[in-house]
């Protein structure tokens, strides 16, 4: 598609050429052009693009004219992986209303706030998470919804929700105008503060992030992609399931991940694009049943996330003969990917996240916000149409999260001559022994390649001396044993001495958020050995 330059929330952007005006017009293209050709498959259940379609807008409908949902009305879904959940972000998308997809795994104070912070008017959720909205319910009174909706086999006795097939009943829709520059969904992010950021994305950002995984990845109508991870999350709902509504292809949609039920549907429903956190992969090819099976029609393989070792590289490219390995690089706020290596690269750039996507705009800023030359490392900042607005009700964030149309990721980077972008660390992360810098992604690919070592992190932990030391947190391979000393003296082969990990600690597994990646603030109170 032809790449031109528009003006979108303030900013100047580059932008696809004769995209759909938004999110449900990329439905009915899809719908137009393969009616007949599976989108959703969960189960027993196999929804047809046309059959999609027309259950979205009776959704809408029913939302509109019984639930008198109007356009820019926040509706909040506490569901799992599932076919109500695909379907409520179409039927919202037809009549204007923006989604807050929630977090199921977390706390009951957390999820309130979420609610409470966007002004949700409906809450969907699913029988499974029941208790925690009646704990809510409960405990604070200030919790204001003026419809709760129950998915599930208790919908039958609870009189105080409504079932979600009232919904499912022949209803029209109110034709209303849905810009693509208007709120798709408000998705909350961890807060320096320590309350939630809900940031805004937008149909714009939704189609853009869609189009730009279809350009890079080469996606069509025959791709099928598994989802084990949680739609709540930009990579499920967008570099997943949209991708597949732009392109025609179909979700194979699994509750949650598990490693058996993965295999055996990778295989019986001929999945051709796998979309994972490492440990994803590396869980998977440990499996008995994995050797059991070939894999003929895997032809793309996406992971982000955390450090991918070469080991795990290359039994992927073993085992995945056909496929096309591609590392991808986004946040929240980015609406899934920002870089996405490119299905030819120099070895030379294996570490790499890989090219800023096709309409996506990049500069590496040192302390003082001034850009830093190619190969210097400095806070990323990445500009583009899949980009949010803004955060919701927060002016503070708003404030310092952006800089001339650029939102600040955080992340320390660097860009090399050739446009490949290379993830330093979390700015928050930098570790600082003695006035040292020291990556921590630099010594975990370091014990990535460790031939006992299956998955590893490293963070600062406050010392006396030197302000900050390093410390390893490790997990071993099966039937491993691993002998400290030794990993101390793996790093040494491989880094300055300052950045060999001064602790180490060994667990059975790390802590994780419900996308996969590690939550090291946790890691930080774990006993270590000296």
């Amino acid at each position: 598609m032809n790449i031109i330059k528009e003006t979108h929330f303030n900013r100047e952007l580059k932008v696809f050429e004769n995209r759909p005006e938004n999110l449900f017009a990329m439905l009915e293209a899809s719908a137009k052009k393969c009616p007949d050709h599976e989108a959703i498959v969960r189960n027993e259940v196999r929804l047809t693009y046309k059959e999609m379609v027309d259950k979205a807008e009776k959704i809408a409908g029913n939302l509109q004219n019984s639930m008198c949902v109007q356009k820019g009305d926040r509706i909040a879904l506490l569901l799992g992986n599932s076919i109500e959940f695909c379907l409520l972000i179409f039927a919202c998308a037809k009549i204007g209303a923006i989604v807050v997809p929630l977090n199921t795994r977390l706390r009951e104070k957390e999820l309130s706030y979420m609610i409470k912070q966007s002004g949700s008017k409906l809450l969907f959720v699913d029988d499974e998470f029941l208790e925690k909205v009646e704990n809510m319910r409960d405990e604070d009174s200030s919790l204001e919804v003026q419809y709760f909706f129950l998915v599930g086999d208790q919908t039958a006795k609870r009189k105080d929700y409504l079932p979600f097939e009232i919904l499912d009943q022949p209803s029209t829709v109110v034709e209303i105008n849905v810009s693509e520059d208007d709120p798709l969904f408000i998705m909350y992010t961890s807060g320096t503060t320590g309350l939630p950021k809900g940031a805004v994305g937008s149909h714009l950002g939704a189609i853009h992030s869609s189009i730009n995984y279809q350009s890079v990845l080469q996606s069509n109508h025959e791709t099928r992609t598994l989802i084990a991870v949680p739609l709540f999350h930009v990579t499920g709902l967008i570099g997943q399931f949209l991708h597949m509504i732009r392109v025609g292809g179909t979700s194979v949609i699994m509750t949650r991940y598990k490693t058996e039920e993965y295999i055996r549907l990778t295989v019986e429903e001929e999945i051709t694009f796998l979309f994972n956190v490492p440990t994803i992969y590396i869980m998977m090819m440990a499996h008995a049943d994995f050797s059991l099976n070939s894999y003929p029609k895997v032809n793309c393989i996406a992971y982000g996330g955390a450090p991918m070792s070469t080991e795990t590289i290359y039994k992927l490219k073993k085992y995945f003969p056909n496929a096309y390995l591609h590392n991808a690089y986004g946040a929240t706020e980015t609406s899934s990917p920002a870089t996405i290596m490119p299905q030819v690269y120099d070895a030379a750039k294996v570490d790499s996240v890989g090219l800023p996507v096709p309409v996506g705009e990049m500069i590496v800023v040192n302390e003082l916000d001034e850009p830093c030359l190619p190969g210097e490392v400095g806070e990323l900042l990445i500009k583009g149409p899949m980009v949010v607005e803004s955060y919701w009700n927060n002016e503070t964030a708003n404030h310092t999260s952006f800089l001339n149309g650029y939102w600040r990721s955080g992340d320390l980077a660097k860009i090399d001559g050739d446009g490949f972008v290379y993830i330093v660390d979390r700015k928050k992360d930098l570790i600082n022994r003695g006035g040292e810098k020291i990556f921590s992604i630099e010594v975990e690919n370091v014990l990535y390649n460790h031939p006992q070592v299956l998955e590893a992190a490293v963070v600062g932990v406050p010392d006396p001396v030197f302000g900050e030391i390093v410390k390893a947190v490790i997990v071993a391979k099966a039937d491993e044993s691993i002998d400290i000393e030794e990993v101390r003296a793996f790093v040494a082969q491989h880094l300055a001495n300052y950045k060999v990990p001064k602790l180490v600690e060994l667990v059975s597994e790390l802590p994780r958020n419900p996308a996969g990646k590690i939550l090291k603030t946790a890691l930080k109170n774990i006993p270590s050995v000296k």
